[in-house]
């Protein structure tokens, strides 16, 4: 069948999304086969995957996140390689920001050539970047958040048993995948109150949606008790993570902090200046037209709501850039909408191309700049001194390069017991900054056998995104973030 006039313009947007998306993989991809996994999650998630992967599920329930190790575990059979995990989570991430901007881009009624700036203008966000290299819960996470966006928006417009029961399943998965997820379900339900059609409370509804949002607890509940675990292991990790037993090792144990400041001097200090410009002139342009019935919720007003109350919730929790995960593209859409509202195309063009250029320069300062990794050569001098089992002052990042044969520890007083059981060298590994477990001043003091920089461990962004573990402040991060930067040393090996 020939293509019609109405098919051309959709034809032609998927080729700009398409090329948008394969710029925005490779500057995702770029030099990441020459980094390091950056922090301990990562490493002890690319640990677990392969566990699970040959049945070992003790781990499984780590972080509330089974889905996330059950996605990943099929690659274990394939390839135990770090950098294969880190590419395939960063490609979701960018679909994730594929499927939000092609969302968008139908109901905003973008250009084909506009979908493209804002994939790039979005996807070059510094913190989206940052996350998109790791091996955490993030990519998967954006990628049902992405998901749940466009499936709830269905659910507003077209109201029906069939749009909430797809909402749900992608909330379900949400859950399976992060269990940060369920910071969802408070905004879902301003959104449910907004609309008031009482569609959750009709002929069963209810029901049907408390059972899909049960049912993975259940079987994989099931699952872990048939390997040994206790039942109620999995929904155990939401009240552990509210109401802590004990301060964590660097000696934070509230959840709670209010900093108002926090999340707008990252976005000043790291992402784009144009982010206040545009949501403020949307927010300008809207005010005559705010919307006042259920079922004309505009697209803009909607993506401002979940923009907000992340905000807002965000605000009253301990705080890492990563808290904001979901809302930096909202953030950049918005952004992008309000100037499409006041600018011609041509000149929204030339201002989408100079943010994007500075977004570039930006990721190269604060990721591309804090590579290559040394760990490989302090694998290198272990193999060739027959160092056998070493010990890492918190960290776990050598041991991708040093498999089965590296011990984090979080004191240094357990260093005598290590060294009757044979570990020979101890790495003073300066994630101990970054993480704020300062319980190695007697390693500090001792001289190096060997030593080598390790630039990611001086990255102003990976001692941000530790925050929400340390419990300090923006200011305090970043002045301890200042002091590290003076060590030109960040991996010592000593000998035990």
């Amino acid at each position: 069948m020939a293509a019609t006039k109405n098919d051309i313009p959709y034809a032609n947007l998927n080729l700009w999304w398409l090329l948008a998306l394969a710029v925005l993989a490779a500057l995702r991809l770029y030099g990441l086969r020459e980094a390091a996994l950056p922090d301990y999650d990562s490493v002890r998630n690319w640990q677990i995957v392969q566990e699970v992967a040959y049945g070992k599920l003790s781990h499984v329930f780590h972080h509330g996140s089974p889905g996330f190790y059950l996605l990943y575990a099929p690659l274990a059979w394939v390839t135990s390689k770090y950098q294969v995990y880190q590419y395939v989570n960063a490609l979701l991430a960018v679909a994730a920001l594929g499927m939000l901007i092609r969302f968008v881009g139908h109901q905003a009624h973008l250009s084909g050539p506009q979908q493209a700036l804002l994939t790039l203008f979005a996807g070059t966000s510094v913190l989206l970047t940052f996350s998109g290299r790791d091996f955490t819960m993030s990519s998967g996470s954006l990628f049902c958040f992405a998901g749940l966006l466009e499936a709830y928006w269905r659910r507003l417009q077209q109201p029906g048993r069939q749009t909430l029961l797809w909402a749900t399943a992608w909330l379900m998965v949400g859950l399976c995948i992060n269990y940060k997820f369920i910071l969802t379900l408070p905004i879902l339900a301003v959104l449910e109150l907004w609309q008031n059609d009482e569609l959750l409370w009709h002929r069963g509804n209810l029901v049907r949606v408390v059972a899909l949002l049960a049912a993975p607890y259940l079987v994989l509940g099931a699952v872990g008790v048939a390997a040994g675990l206790r039942w109620y292991l999995w929904p155990a990790f939401y009240y552990k993570v509210a109401f802590p037993d004990a301060a964590n090792a660097a000696g934070r144990s509230n959840t709670l902090r209010f900093d108002g400041l926090y999340y707008f001097r990252y976005l000043w200090d790291f992402e784009s200046p144009l982010l206040g410009v545009g949501i403020g002139l949307l927010v300008l342009k809207m005010r005559k037209k705010w919307p006042s019935r259920r079922g004309q919720l505009p697209v803009a007003f909607y993506l401002l709501m979940w923009a907000a109350c992340l905000l807002a919730g965000m605000t009253l929790l301990i705080k890492a850039p990563r808290g904001l995960l979901w809302a930096y593209p909202l953030f950049y859409v918005l952004a992008f909408l309000g100037l499409r509202q006041w600018l011609a195309n041509r000149v929204l063009l030339l201002v989408a191309l100079a943010a994007i250029v500075f977004n570039c320069y930006r990721l190269q300062r604060e990721i591309y700049a804090y590579t290559p990794t040394r760990y490989p050569q302090v694998a290198a001098w272990l193999q060739a001194h027959e160092g056998g089992k070493v010990a890492s002052t918190v960290s776990l990042g050598l041991a991708p390069f040093q498999p089965d044969s590296v011990l984090a520890i979080t004191d240094e007083h357990t260093l005598a017991a290590l060294r009757h059981r044979g570990y020979r060298y101890v790495l003073l590994d300066s994630y101990w900054r970054v993480t704020g477990v300062a319980h190695f001043d007697s390693l500090r003091q001792q001289q190096p056998v060997a030593a080598w920089p390790e630039p990611l461990l001086t990255s102003p962004l990976l001692f941000l995104e530790h925050s929400e573990y340390t419990g300090l402040g923006y200011a305090e991060t970043l002045a301890r973030q200042h002091v590290a930067k003076q060590d030109t040393l960040q991996l010592r090996l000593l000998k035990l």
